[in-house]
């Protein structure tokens, strides 16, 4: 069977004109229907979030005012401030009263045993240094020193015991001869040492300082210390003497 196309070309290009028409049309209304909803929940998230920011504006007004009512809210909110911090406050504190257990520990005894005038501690490089002056002279500094680096630190940990040196090093500075408050010429010495980071902190427990001659426990305070480790700076010898 011979089939015979009548149509001329210009309808068949009209027809297929309408057909591409009518697939654009299609197109372009489901597009519309798609941004119409999308501005519907557009619209609708907008205005759930201006309503949710209505209510907390008004929930905040209502706290504001009830906290302005609080007799001496300024003090009260400073209190509980303060309060919160008490915690760190107690953990970050130092006991420097533990410097005194130190040098209670690490004086040898009669006849090597030293006076000590003054004692600087600095926490940021973990150093002592102690100025004092001792009637044996050299033979006391070297005592003193031998002493100090013998001496070692005993810890608590979770209840077990354990011990550290005090410090690996130390060093002599300046020496010179002086005159004490009752006359007698002694010589005037200034030693440093570098201490174990820690030592000073509340969160270390230290028991004891364990020294060759003597085992202090640790008080905190300085209620133990002997007045005779302490002494004014001696004079300087007067030239003729």
């Amino acid at each position: 069977m011979i089939q015979i196309n009548l149509i001329p070309d210009v309808k068949q290009e009209f027809i297929h004109a309408q057909k591409m028409r009518n697939a654009v049309i299609t197109f372009a209304i489901l597009i519309c229907g798609v941004a119409m909803a999308l501005l519907a929940v557009l619209g609708i998230v907008y205005g759930g979030q201006a309503v949710r920011e209505s209510l907390a504006r008004t929930e905040i007004n209502k706290q504001y005012k009830e906290l302005q009512s609080v007799e001496n809210i300024d003090d009260v909110l400073t209190i509980q401030n303060q309060m919160s911090k008490i915690t760190a406050i107690h953990d970050n504190k130092t006991i420097n009263s533990r410097l005194f257990d130190v040098l209670t520990a690490v004086n040898p005894p009669a006849p090597n045993n030293v006076k000590i005038s003054t004692v600087t501690l600095d926490p940021k490089t973990n150093l002592v240094v102690i100025e004092g002056s001792a009637e044996n002279a050299f033979a006391a500094t070297e005592t003193f020193r031998k002493t100090i680096l013998n001496t070692s630190i005993e810890t608590v940990v979770d209840g077990q015991a354990s011990t550290m040196p005090l410090t690996d090093e130390v060093t002599i500075g300046e020496t010179s001869y002086g005159e004490s408050a009752d006359g007698s010429r002694v010589l005037r010495f200034t030693v440093q040492f570098v201490y174990p980071a820690g030592l000073f902190d509340n969160t270390l427990k230290v028991s004891r300082m364990i020294s060759p001659t003597a085992q202090v426990d640790v008080t905190d305070s300085r209620t133990r210390v002997p007045d005779s480790l302490f002494s004014q700076q001696p004079a300087d010898v007067q030239e003729g003497n």
